[in-house]
């Protein structure tokens, strides 16, 4: 007869079977659960004594960021150099303008100086008379300036004063004039504040022992005039 109180394997009543399955189950469900979740620590954050304050807003956003105190000092300076070049040059212009003025104006006067110096001079140059030689030559002397005074000295001297004597020599010359009674046939080829050219059309009557009669001679003579302190000198003639 078997006896009461043994118990076979495997044995027990159906709700203890049952709770030993699920605590089974649960230790394995915990022991998966372990080895997944990687280790470490857990730290707390006490919150301060004045609580948390927010964090302050940002700023907002603009498209054009401002400009930085050297870019702004640039400017300035630009602004303020343009008008400094620009006054510049119209004071150059203004000279610039004001000396050519200048020098057409004193260029323009040069050349009614001129015509009217080479008019008289030319005339007295070119005469002179066999029985006062002397004062013709020094007359036209005054009216002469630089190499060409030398010049016309020399040449009076060695060459005209003893033909002129020898044959009884008389030239007279005249600036020629229309005959309506114009203006005398003179025109200024070129006339700077110091110096001008002057073409002339110049009568020249001769007369002498070996010429049966007065000649005429029609020439065109080129004068040249120099500025000097005492006023427009012939400094150079030319017979064209």
């Amino acid at each position: 007869m078997a006896n009461p109180t043994s118990r076979t394997r495997g044995t027990g009543s159906p709700a203890r079977r049952t709770m030993t399955a699920a605590a089974r189950a649960a230790a394995k469900r915990a022991a998966r659960g372990q080895e997944a979740a990687p280790s470490g620590r857990t730290l707390l954050v006490e919150p301060p004594a004045n609580g948390w304050e927010d964090p302050p807003e940002p700023a907002p956003f603009d498209d054009e960021p401002e400009e930085s105190a050297p870019s702004r000092r640039t400017g300035r300076n630009l602004l303020t150099a343009v008008p400094a070049v620009l006054l510049v040059t119209a004071l150059i212009a203004a000279c610039v303008l004001g000396l050519q003025y200048r020098q057409g104006r004193q260029a323009e006067q040069a050349r009614g100086e001129a015509l009217a110096a080479a008019q008289k001079a030319a005339p007295v140059v070119l005469s002179y008379d066999y029985r006062h030689l002397d004062r013709d030559f020094a007359r036209a002397r005054a009216l002469l300036t630089g190499h060409f005074r030398d010049q016309y000295g020399r040449t009076t001297k060695t060459v005209v004063a003893p033909t002129a004597t020898k044959y009884h020599g008389v030239v007279k010359a005249t600036v020629a004039t229309p005959a309506d009674g114009g203006a005398p046939a003179a025109s200024v080829v070129s006339a700077t504040p110091d110096r001008a050219v002057v073409l002339l059309f110049v009568n020249q009557v001769t007369q002498s022992t070996r010429l049966p009669q007065p000649r005429l001679d029609l020439n065109r003579v080129r004068l040249t005039l120099t500025h000097t302190s005492t006023g427009w000198k012939v400094s150079g003639v030319d017979a064209l």
